[in-house]
């Protein structure tokens, strides 16, 4: 289980890797800037412009690559290990999500549970997700894809994983 990630839908998809491809074009105008600097007649200038073109590239790079890592690692799954079955693990999510006032968007009786936490005015809120299964439960949780990538969320993406984890042990 230890590489299966939460799958997002086409558009939520792009919103969510948006940042990382924002990184991408960055670099790209960065590459763009150096090749550009070749033709300079200037070359103190052509230099000047090409460090430059080298910096933005390494830093958009960097940047991007760290988005990315710590995006793929949000939408792994945590494991839960269960002695119940899935009919009992989904009560016990399922009681939790009308504690927490969050709104289911899409379930699977017994098998998939997905829901919406409670957003604010400036906050649209976070999606989990937990699948059942025989003697294991998923769960993940993610910024909602809606407004894409949050470092601000991860710290309550990783309370919500917690919750669930929490009910299914008790």
């Amino acid at each position: 289980m230890r590489g299966e990630r939460l799958q997002l839908a086409g558009g939520d998809w792009a919103r969510y890797f948006a940042p990382v491809a924002i990184c991408v074009y960055v670099a790209t105008i960065c590459a763009a800037l150096i090749v550009t600097s070749l033709f300079l007649p200037n070359r103190h200038q052509g230099v000047a412009v090409s460090a430059a073109g080298v910096f933005g590239m390494l830093m958009s790079c960097a940047l991007g690559a760290a988005l990315l890592y710590t995006q793929l690692r949000e939408l792994r799954y945590v494991a839960v290990q269960s002695a119940s079955d899935s009919v009992s693990q989904y009560q016990r999510v399922m009681a939790l999500v009308r504690d927490q006032g969050w709104r289911v968007t899409g379930e699977m009786l017994g098998q998939r549970l997905e829901a919406r936490t409670a957003g604010s005015v400036l906050d649209a809120g976070e999606m989990v997700v937990v699948q059942f299964r025989p003697h294991q439960v998923l769960v993940a949780s993610i910024c909602d894809p809606s407004v894409g990538f949050s470092l601000v969320g991860q710290r309550r993406c990783r309370h919500n994983r917690e919750l669930v984890c929490e009910a299914l042990a008790g």
